[in-house]
């Protein structure tokens, strides 16, 4: 008789089946489309690798729950096994990396503002070198500062200061505070005169600056700072998913040791 654990263990392994493939299929699409930015390309090895583990792993839990293959059911758990360990390593990792990097509160500002220094070490190298020159590139195909140029925003600084601007948005679409540019507009901005000087840690980037608007501050610290500020937001919302993934491993991991048990009865009553 096919049992409870078994159909949960099918079921479960089925949708990921199809979540696999969904992956397989929009990668390859993305390899055979000319149309995908440099920015999309990036994901399509991993994308597919991902989905051809999700797949291949998850047929071996179909095939072991449904056809009652206890050899492929004990492989399946051996791997899920692993598979949670692995996740509880990686989300302490994760815990560990983005622990630090709270953004600067700015004075009668409503964003807050960020600087490189305040991250880990090893989040920082995701923006050194050469890997900021993709990164950059694909902001710009992005336009993130396109939000900011219409509307009252765009022209009225009161609306512009008070505006929550996402981390990307104050560090690569406008200057420091500390830098005392004049805003003309929300991505026009005029240096201090000559006798006013800038304050702060973001001294350098008061002169990487530029106007030309496909430039703006995407070669500034404040801009590395403000997209290692979204990877952090993102990887600790990824926290919260591998927390809930991993009680779900388990469940299913336990119902996969009950359908193990419910194969190999099935074996012996076939044997007698």
């Amino acid at each position: 008789m096919f049992r409870v654990s078994n159909f949960v263990v099918g079921l479960a392994n089925t949708l990921v089946m199809l979540v696999g493939a969904s992956a397989i299929g929009y990668s390859i699409y993305m390899f055979a489309h000319q149309g995908v930015t440099d920015c999309e390309s990036a994901i399509r090895a991993p994308l597919l690798t991902t989905g051809l583990i999700l797949f291949v792993v998850s047929l071996v839990g179909v095939i072991g729950s449904c056809f009652k293959e206890n050899f492929a059911m004990v492989s399946y758990l051996i791997i899920l096994f692993a598979g949670i360990f692995a996740l509880i390593g990686f989300s302490i990792f994760l815990f560990f990396v983005t622990n630090k990097g709270a953004g600067r509160v700015v004075s009668g500002r409503g964003y807050k503002e960020y600087r490189t220094v305040d991250f880990s070490t090893w989040l920082n190298g995701f923006v050194g070198g050469k890997r900021w020159v993709g990164i950059r590139s694909c902001l710009a195909e992005a336009k993130v500062c396109d939000d900011l140029s219409d509307g009252r925003v765009s022209q009225i600084a009161d609306a512009f200061y008070h505006k929550n601007l996402s981390p990307i948005q104050s560090g690569c679409c406008k200057p420091p505070s500390d830098c005392n540019f004049v805003f003309r507009n929300a991505t026009f901005w005029i240096p201090p005169a000559k006798n006013e000087t800038a304050v702060g840690a973001n001294n350098g980037d008061c002169g990487t600056w530029s106007n030309v608007q496909t430039e703006l501050c995407f070669n500034c610290n404040a801009c590395k700072a403000g997209v290692l500020a979204n990877i952090r937001e993102k990887w600790r919302n990824l926290l919260v998913f591998n927390a809930c993934l991993i009680l779900l491993l388990i469940t299913v991991y336990s119902c996969g040791c009950c359908a193990r048990r419910n194969n190999r009865t099935a074996m012996k009553s076939d044997c007698a």
